[in-house]
């Protein structure tokens, strides 16, 4: 306990799943938190949960505005930045054919644009020897049919950590990735699908996996709390792959 005492933390996309549970570990491990999502009532929920004078900021990351605006709060209220996790991002799948501008356009505002700014602009907030971690995915680096822009998406984002640690050498600032796996998280619910088909789709994923099961976001937060600790202060431009095997098998 305490790995992570007196240090602020923000986290995007902190109002539910892998960023939710992120928050909390953080929180009991004596990091002042701050969350920014796009649904206020997520927010209030989470922050609830969270506890430890935990805040929330509505924000999205594919508007730069927002960004500056909760980089500004943040600093107001808790102060400079030493962990920043950029995991806000949408998950979209549909057969090639039929995947439209749209849907692309939104994935990779939020994925790659999103993560993008989202370190570009937290520069003049964070502290020398911050981390930085980005949440990419386990398909960083593998074919699966239905979610090309998706996994294009996070693939960017693995390559964007590389460079930004290039960039940032100098302030000993480190930023790595989580590569997590399939994940039992509320994206699944917000795809518009009947139950029968988010459960199919569950199944799927969970028999892709060499463990046969989809992973928790408790998991996933365990992993974070290693990248922004100095548990992990040789670890610099590098990946953490939390996903059952699924890259490795």
């Amino acid at each position: 306990m305490g790995r992570l005492k007196n240090k602020v933390a923000v986290i995007t996309g902190g109002n539910s799943g892998i960023g939710l549970s992120t928050a909390v570990e953080f929180a009991a491990e004596g990091a002042k938190v701050a969350i920014s999502g796009r649904n206020q009532v997520t927010l209030d929920a989470a922050v609830k949960e969270i506890g430890h004078g935990a805040i929330g900021i509505k924000a999205d990351v594919a508007k730069l505005a927002d960004i500056d605006a909760t980089y500004q709060q943040v600093h107001e209220t808790l102060g400079n930045i030493d962990v920043l996790v950029v995991n806000a991002g949408i998950f979209k799948a549909a057969p090639l054919a039929d995947f439209t501008e749209e849907m692309y356009d939104e994935v990779i505002d939020i994925n790659v644009k999103g993560a993008f700014f989202s370190v570009q602009k937290a520069l003049p907030y964070l502290n020398d020897g911050a981390s930085v971690i980005i949440t990419s995915s386990a398909v960083n680096e593998i074919g699966v049919a239905n979610i090309s822009a998706y996994a294009a998406s996070k693939a960017a984002v693995r390559s964007l950590a590389r460079s930004f640690s290039a960039d940032l050498l100098q302030r000993k600032i480190r930023v790595n990735i989580l590569s997590p796996g399939p994940v039992e998280t509320p994206i699944f619910d917000r795809l518009g699908l009947a139950q029968d088909a988010v459960d199919g789709m569950k199944d799927g994923f969970a028999g892709f996996t060499p463990l046969k099961r989809l992973g928790t976001s408790k998991e996933m937060a365990k992993g974070f709390l290693f990248l922004a600790s100095d548990d992990s202060s040789y670890m610099l431009g590098g990946e953490l792959v939390l996903d059952g095997g699924v890259k490795a098998l």
